[in-house]
């Protein structure tokens, strides 16, 4: 994977609705649910989904609310796999609720 330029990540967050870049190298999603276990149930589906594609985010799950952040070490920035991800991970926050 390339490293993905600043306007080619301007224009595929314009695709991700709620997801924002965070320090130039990271984008991010803080996904708010009803409970915490509705929380935890989401966060086991976005390991397994991680583990199928071997690429791992940072969760931070602050009880009812789940913070996922996304970048690519091997670039060090975010690379067309970052958000091929973050859609992945919003069809699976749209199953759930």
């Amino acid at each position: 994977m390339k490293k993905l330029s600043e306007a080619a990540i301007s224009h595929k967050l314009e695709t991700l609705e709620k997801w924002r870049i965070k320090e130039e190298k990271w984008i991010e999603r803080r996904y708010r649910f009803k409970n915490y276990l509705e929380g935890i149930r989401f966060v086991n589906k976005l390991a397994e989904a991680a583990e199928e594609v071997n690429h791992h985010p940072f969760i931070t799950i602050q009880y009812k609310l789940v913070i996922v952040e996304l970048t690519s070490w091997s670039e060090n920035g975010l690379t067309d796999l970052d958000f091929d991800v973050a859609i992945q991970y919003e069809k699976l926050y749209k199953e759930m609720v």
